[in-house]
């Protein structure tokens, strides 16, 4: 019956269509009524047809067929943490992240933990090679599913210096690889550049030149296997299907990088909400806001979806913080259906053209990127700084005059609500005075000026 339909209806073509459209704009212009610009550059019109995609669309490597729901713990008591993370994953949580900024005992952190059922996601913001060997040697004997994330170019992009100096770090990367079977061992901390204000084509680019960086020092050391596998943390904001095409276009560049240096071609995608445009003042939209950004990063392809608690920004980890955000996505899974169909995205003409777009535009930035001696020595001239910076100049703006909107921030304020006898943490932009060599890539919140200025006029 469905065939019969179809066939009582003439084709209409993509000019046909836009001159029905220009007739219903009764003389308006049709790109000043209909056409709007993203902080990419990329034009968004009002329809698109398969007349564009003659060729076809873009094959997207390794998109999975679910996702996992991640849950985030900063290792400091381990008695404690393990106690927090058996509770997580008896209430739902099927993978964690173990945030560390110093050497823990595994054998007590991950006490009766499900090795087999269960990844570990790890961010250790410290560089000990005898504590990743003796980790390494645990978590093997366990069987467990390990993604270790060794990024020291993060942490000198982040602090604005290696963890130890360029030499040794990379001397301690190449005898972790050399002495590593593990696959995962290397990841890319792209959300680092979304929470400072860069815009999708940028963390894309980014993304892949600091990829690159890593790729090319093991080709150099002779380190690099075909089985060698990328894993990219990635920070989801609120422009829901650019942010969905962001994560797609990111397999698309580095599958062709990846490819062109003879490695596994698919990556490992983990998600989290963005920061970015996260608020203090009426904290219960941020549920708003991490739900649909994590539909985003469900529709878009991550592996593994981590969310954040709604008051995150002023609250210490707490117990109905955690529990709120972890059932935000069980929600998604088991009542949504979110994880029926794998990669609903696929043949949706707007979305393929902005995968397309932004895969092309950020190889061509990429490559600008690689002319201008590569990732690390852009970081170092501030190159990779002052774009971040600009674009997030003109996101500020963009919120400043109300283009942009953060509901009950910078539009409908409640002017009742009074959050300064409520600051567990301080919400705002740290800085404190260090020598560095070089600028560090500072992460932002949009609506930190009207907050603070609220936050005296309280005081008064």
């Amino acid at each position: 019956m469905s065939e019969s339909l179809f066939d009582a209806f003439n084709p209409v073509t993509a000019s046909q269509w836009k001159q029905k459209i220009q007739m219903d704009l009764k003389g308006a212009d049709y790109n000043d009524a209909l056409v709007w610009q993203g902080l990419e550059g990329i034009q968004v019109r009002p329809f698109y047809h398969p007349e564009e995609f003659k060729d076809g669309f873009l094959t997207v490597p390794g998109q999975p067929d679910t996702w996992r729901i991640a849950q985030s713990f900063f290792v400091d008591d381990a008695h404690k943490v393990n106690h927090l993370i058996l509770d997580a994953c008896q209430r739902g949580t099927s993978a964690i992240f173990l945030i560390a900024e110093k050497p823990f005992d595994p054998k007590v952190v991950l006490n009766d933990f499900p090795f087999g059922d269960t990844p570990i996601y790890l961010q250790l913001d410290f560089l000990d090679s005898d504590f990743y060997l003796l980790l390494d040697n645990y978590l093997r004997s366990k069987k467990a599913g390990v993604f270790y994330r060794l990024d020291p170019i993060r942490h000198l992009a982040k602090t604005g210096n290696w963890f130890h100096s360029m030499e040794q770090d990379w001397e301690v990367l190449e005898s972790l690889v050399s002495n590593q079977k593990e696959e995962w061992l290397l990841g890319v901390d792209l959300a680092l550049y979304q929470n400072a204000g860069a815009n999708s084509l940028q963390q894309v680019a980014y993304a892949l030149a600091h990829a690159q960086e890593y790729l090319n020092h093991l080709h150099q050391k002779k380190l690099l296997t075909p089985n060698f596998k990328m894993v990219f943390t990635v920070a989801i904001g609120s422009n829901y299907f650019f942010e969905l095409s962001k994560i797609r276009a990111l397999r698309v560049v580095y599958a062709a990088l990846a490819s062109a240096c003879g490695v596994d071609t698919n990556c490992h995608i983990v998600t989290f909400p963005s920061k970015r445009n996260k608020t203090l003042y009426d904290y219960n939209v941020n549920l708003l806001r991490t739900t649909t950004e994590n539909m985003s990063a469900v529709l878009g392809g991550a592996n593994t979806i981590a969310t954040v608690s709604y008051d995150s920004l002023y609250h210490k980890s707490n117990e109905f913080g955690e529990r709120i955000a972890r059932n935000q996505l069980l929600i998604l899974k088991a009542e949504s259906y979110f994880d029926l169909v794998s990669n609903p995205a696929d043949g949706s003409f707007y979305i393929e053209k902005l995968t397309q777009e932004l895969s092309e535009k950020a190889l061509e930035l990429f490559k600008n990127i690689e002319k201008g001696g590569g990732f690390l020595k852009q970081l170092k001239e501030g190159i990779i700084q002052k774009k971040i910076k600009e674009s997030a100049k003109k996101e500020q703006v963009f919120f400043d005059e109300g283009k942009l909107v953060l509901v009950g921030t910078n539009k409908y304020q409640n002017p009742k609500d009074c959050m300064k006898d409520e600051l567990e943490l301080y919400p705002f932009l740290k800085t404190q005075a260090r020598k560095t060599i070089i600028t560090p890539i500072l992460e932002k919140r949009l609506s930190e000026a009207i907050e603070k200025e609220r936050l005296e006029h309280e005081k008064q």
